[in-house]
């Protein structure tokens, strides 16, 4: 270490001279208010040693007479404001709600009682029983005593809420009143006064010690007093520091429970909560605040946020957590350490959509700062205290100061706050007076200091609280000035401003983290070197020999250094005094997720965890040991014990090599690796160490899919070039190898699914893969050999969407399923064999398709009766009961990683899923109860309950009515609508009769679905019986209507888009098809029509053929058509199709969406 340096402050003449400058520059500053004439320059409040007591009445919310009134003034001896505060109202107790009172406001009472006119200059705060002066005090608490021994009515010499006794006639009305409740309920008010005398007579009689202490002069703690009148149910105010992994969490109340978060968003700050018996960090996971205690290996999870968290910060004392998230609907929450519980929620926040950027809070946890992240950001100040859902202040910031991202409060003034982005500082000041938030942002330039400045990374007030620090990526500290404009001014607005005086050259690595602690302010840099600076920024002491990867945070604890020197191990400073080097232990966060703990006595830097630096896409579960696989984009594949969440091995591949996917074998001896660059590592299962002496090499792009057949002597690899790639093992001189067999570019569009299974009438393997081109391929592995890999069928799945993924259904019937999931919500049924679809079934609906589905193992024979599938979405994971029928309530899912599911796995006994994030470098582990699913089910209803509950009005509406007619009507036309014969009215109708019913309640289907649904009817019994259906009834009917129609309906947005992929932009700029074009598609494309058809179609449209023309043929009118078809408009619009060719309504809110998307493509 070397000595210290002169004062880089003082380097200069011409800085001195620009800091004496009396005139202003308008170059510098940036301020929208007026000027306040009665500005003070330096404001700051009161020291608590100011504090005075009356001899007469106990006020903790003395205002300081030195102060004008200000009602939110506030000091407490020996603590900071205490946001859930507690009061005691009459003789029930309450739990204080921080948003529910403004402390101290003028006027203003908690029980609207007590104000004396003749003293209205004071607000008179009483935490407690309120006190008249003199003997009113004792005769005011013993009347309270007896309105409950009375049966809980009001005193009637109680004062009101305007201060006023009420009067003798008013007096003995309610006294009356009080005596004819009492009397008809004797036997409520006996149950009362027992409670009374049980629970809250011996807090009102402690509560009473305490003030009849503070009468006689002591002091009393506010602590004191709220736990005395503090409700038993308040967990807030009354559990202390070190309670929240003392909570009982065994209760499990949802299908799907978060037990443990791996990983963390190493771009957030860690924060140290609590460093005393042993340490707890606050981190972020995707959408979760973790709190870890490290010693005890045990984590609590503030869940709340439905976006990924983007911003977090924490209070002095280390008790409130305020979070705060990007997206749709963004929440601030603000959360008590001690005990997990949020205390508020501030919604719409940000009602642009955009989220928050970054956020501060207070010293004292009154004031919470946010800056949102949309086009225009904006700085928002919440008084969160208090029941408001809007900000107090608002200030837009201009585009040209760039995206702030940081964002922090001067610790000695809650007025002042700094921010900056990484080209420009904004200093900010508020008056709470004028409700305004002044502002300066001067710009920096390289002839500001003749030099290059550099990017800001941070900015911080400085310790003297009259000067600002922006650190650069230069190693720079810009050093701006507070200034305040002198009253007699007529130029400026009246808020401070400032200016930039000093360029600080202060080292040579660039600053990534600038902060303060006591007497020092610290850096920390992309070398990984911690340095800490006196006031004049001077060095004291740095920490360079830890060869850390860049410094992304530092948390120093709130416990300060231990003053004994006799026993201390603290390193001398690098002064010439050599003092020792006395600084609070801090937690240290690095670019590459690795966590540290550094004890400044004796200097022992501890690695608390090491994570993944980027994306985690891949995990994978052993098939008989609770072991986790999780892979990253970074190289680096780690096993943890799930059980007992501890850390078992890891390996780093070289760089370059980005971990895809990882499955066992069913043997659980190996571990299939495929990369991003294409290579697949075979490696052993409990070292990681080669099974192969070289990867194999043989895709030329990412390998998304790794599967083994059930005997292990196969595997099977997919990449992102739609090719299938085939491996097998071989016996070389006594040794099982693995080797290269065979590839194949079978698919156009992505591989979604890649699945072995077992041949019905062998124990062979068989290979099937499903792809993004609606193609499903089977393999004939018998017929494969070296560099040919045999195609055994190919089927197509699906027609208007495309499928997502498969898995092997369990054989729950008598034949044997292939499940597919496609892009339309549906699940389809298909026979192993024969490819033939059997059933379509309504799949979840969560917002977006499934994306992986797995079967649930079983531990029990008993078990295989009851099966279920676990299933990711988009950003949701979820459980289904088997058999799928349709039924809502047989599916549950719960949010797991808002920007994105990865992959998933199952542990081997079936109690964990296992989530990986992607893009949020977390993996999330869920603990599965099933009971409460099943509770869901049979709450839902039996029989078709579940399935009115999808329709329209349910049961008894409209829809319903009119199905029961349509389902009518079509006996009538099998029958004949002339004849004269008896009818015969049945509960059935012929399976021909299904797709005009579909059409008149709405429903259009394809003729491959037509087709699917005759199959699913037909064959429903057949593997039973032996015989084909050839009629259904209505509730038979019901289920298949729900199962096959279109989820959401038919879409205004659906037949644009039709319209944006076949038509072509006119000179209106809207999509169109012309009018002999569209005729054409009818005619030649898809499920093309016959002219014939097409020309019924349009008579019908046109209400030109007669009712019933289909069943009761009539005359031709083809000349007709031909004339009403050459009026169809030259240029049709998705609008004109919907409302002059169908005649259908369009609604306000699809016109609105049609207007929105032709100005996105306009």
């Amino acid at each position: 270490m070397s000595d210290a340096k002169e004062n880089p402050l003082e380097e200069t003449e011409d800085d001195v001279e620009a800091e004496m400058e009396e005139n202003y520059n308008p170059d510098y500053q940036k301020i929208e208010e007026e000027y306040n004439s009665d500005y003070q320059e330096g404001e700051e409040e009161e020291d608590y040693s100011d504090y005075q007591k009356s001899e007469e009445e106990y006020n903790l919310d003395y205002q300081n007479p030195e102060e004008e009134r200000n009602p939110d003034y506030q000091q407490f001896e020996e603590e900071e404001y205490n946001a859930n505060y507690q009061r005691l109202e009459g003789e029930q107790q309450e739990e204080y709600n921080p948003n529910n009172q403004r402390i101290g406001e003028e006027g203003y009472n908690l029980n609207d009682q007590n104000r004396e006119e003749e003293k209205g200059k004071e607000d008179v705060y009483n935490l407690n029983y309120q006190k008249i002066e003199g003997e009113d005090d004792d005769e005011e608490e013993k009347s309270r005593y007896q309105q409950v021994e009375e049966g809980g009515q009001k005193d009637e010499e109680d004062y009101n809420a305007n201060d006023q006794k009420v009067e003798g006639k008013e007096e003995n009305l309610n006294y009356q009143m009080a005596e004819n409740i009492q009397q008809e309920s004797e036997k409520e008010d006996t149950l009362a006064w027992r409670k009374f005398q049980e629970e809250e007579a011996p807090i009102a009689e402690e509560i009473e010690k305490l003030v009849g202490k503070e009468q006689e002069g002591e002091f009393v703690e506010q602590e004191d007093i709220m736990k005395a009148g503090a409700s038993e149910e308040s967990l807030v105010s009354t559990t202390t520091e070190g309670a929240l992994f003392k909570k009982d969490d065994s209760v499990k109340v949802f299908p799907l429970t978060m037990t443990w978060a791996f990983g963390w968003n190493s771009s957030l700050p860690v924060f140290n909560l609590q460093d005393e018996q042993h340490t707890i960090l606050l981190y972020v996971c995707a959408h979760t605040a973790i709190i870890y205690d490290v010693f005890n290996n045990s984590q609590h999870h503030l869940q709340g946020h439905a976006n990924v968290i983007s911003c977090l910060c924490v209070s002095e004392d280390r008790r409130w957590i305020a979070t705060a998230d990007k997206g749709p609907n963004c929440l601030i929450i603000i959360w008590d350490s001690f005990t997990g519980i949020p205390v508020h929620t501030l919604f719409d926040s940000c009602p642009e959509g955009d989220g928050i950027g970054a956020i501060a809070i207070t010293r004292d946890a009154k004031y919470l700062a946010t800056i949102s992240d949309g086009k225009v950001q904006k700085v928002c100040i919440w008084k969160w205290t208090l029941a408001v859902e809007t900000p107090a202040c608002t200030l837009n910031l201009n585009k040209e100061y760039g995206v702030q991202n940081y964002l922090t409060f001067n610790p000695t003034n809650n007025k002042e706050l700094v921010s900056n982005s990484k080209t420009r500082a904004i200093y900010y000041s508020w008056s709470e007076e004028k409700n305004k938030l002044a502002h300066s942002a001067p710009l920096l330039t390289e002839k500001t200091f003749n030099k290059h400045v550099g990017k800001f990374s941070q900015s911080v007030f400085h310790l003297n609280a009259t000067q600002i620090l922006s650190a650069t990526m230069e190693g720079k500290l810009v050093v701006w000035e507070i200034r305040h404009p002198p009253p007699s001014a007529t130029t400026f607005l009246g808020f401070p401003y400032i200016k930039p005086c000093k360029l600080v050259h202060l080292q040579k690595e660039g600053i990534t983290v600038l902060t303060t602690v006591d007497s020092y302010i610290v850096t920390g840099d992309i070398k990984g070197n911690i340095k800490f600076y006196d006031r004049t920024l001077a060095i004291v002491n740095w920490y360079s020999h830890f060869k850390l990867s860049s410094i992304r945070t530092l948390s120093f604890s709130k416990s300060l250094p231990s003053a004994s020197a006799e026993k201390s191990n603290y390193p001398p400073d690098c002064t010439l005094k050599g003092q020792l080097f006395m600084v609070r232990n801090f937690i240290i966060g690095t670019s590459d997720a690795t966590v540290y703990h550094l004890t400044a006595d004796g200097t022992k830097l501890e690695k608390l965890f090491v994570e993944p630096k980027d994306a985690i896409c891949t995990v994978a579960c052993h098939p008989y040991q609770p072991l986790l696989a999780i892979g990253s984009f970074c190289g680096m594949i780690k096993v943890w014990n799930y059980e007992n969440k501890t850390y078992l091995f890891s390996r780093v591949f070289e760089k370059g090599l980005g971990v895809q996917s990882l499955t066992y074998n069913p043997e659980g001896a190996i571990l299939g690796a495929g990369f991003t660059e294409g290579t697949v590592y075979i490696l052993d299962a409990m070292s990681l160490e080669n099974e192969i002496s070289e990867p194999f090499r043989y895709s030329r792009s990412s390998v998304t899919h790794i599967s083994f057949s059930h005997d292990s002597q196969y595997m099977a690899t997919a990449d992102t070039n739609y090719t299938v790639a085939l491996y097998w093992v071989v016996v070389k001189h006594g040794q099982r190898v693995w080797e290269y067999l065979a590839r194949l570019h079978s698919h156009r569009k992505s591989i979604r699914s890649l699945l072995f299974g077992v041949h019905l009438d062998s124990n062979e393997p068989r290979l099937l893969s499903l792809g993004k081109d609606r193609l499903l391929i089977e393999y004939n592995l018998l017929k494969t050999y070296k560099d040919h890999l045999e195609v055994l069928d190919i089927h197509r799945t699906d027609q208007g969407c495309y499928p997502t993924c498969m898995v092997w259904y369990p054989p729950l019937t008598k034949e044997l399923f292939l499940l597919i999931c496609n892009s339309s919500y549906k699940v389809k049924l298909f026979n192993s064999t024969t490819k033939m679809c059997r059933k379509t079934l309504l799949g979840p609906t969560y917002g977006s398709p499934i994306e992986q589905i797995q079967l649930l193992p079983v531990k029990t024979t008993i078990e295989l009766q009851k099966r279920y599938l676990v299933f990711i979405n988009r950003d949701k994971v979820g459980l289904q009961i088997l058999p799928v029928d349709g039924n809502p309530h047989k599916t549950s899912a719960i949010i797991c990683h808002p920007n994105g599911v990865a992959g998933m796995t199952l542990s081997y006994d079936g109690n964990y899923v296992f989530t990986a994030g992607g893009h949020d470098r977390s993996v999330v582990q869920w603990e599965i109860n099933l009971s409460s699913l099943e509770a869901a089910v049979s709450l839902g209803g039996e029989d078709l309950t579940p399935f009115y509950g999808l329709l329209s009005g349910g049961r008894e509406g409209q829809f319903y009515r009119e199905l029961e007619d349509y389902f009518y009507y079509s006996q009538l036309r099998s029958q004949g609508i002339d004849t004269m014969e008896t009818r015969e009215v049945s509960e059935h109708i012929s399976l021909s009769e299904i797709p005009n019913v579909m059409r008149a309640i709405g429903f259009y289907p394809s003729e491959e679905t037509i087709d699917n649904m005759f199959n699913e009817i037909k064959f429903g019994e057949y593997v039973d019986t032996g015989k084909l259906v050839e009629k259904i009834n209505l509730p038979d009917f019901l289920k298949v209507y729900i199962n096959h129609r279109p989820p959401f309906g038919n879409t205004m947005s659906g037949i644009q888009h039709s319209f944006d992929v076949l038509g072509y932009t006119n000179s209106e700029g809207k999509k169109v098809i012309q009018r002999e074009n569209f005729l054409s598609l009818l005619l030649t494309k898809g499920e093309h029509m016959t002219k014939e058809e097409m020309l019924d179609c349009f008579a019908t449209l046109f209400g030109i053929n007669p009712e019933g023309w289909k069943s009761e043929p009539a005359t031709s009118f083809f000349k007709g058509i031909e004339i009403s078809l050459e009026e169809l408009p030259d240029e049709i619009t998705a609008e004109t199709f919907v409302t002059e060719i169908l005649g259908l309504t369009i609604s306000e809110v699809s016109k609105q969406d049609l207007r929105r998307r032709s100005r996105t493509l306009a």
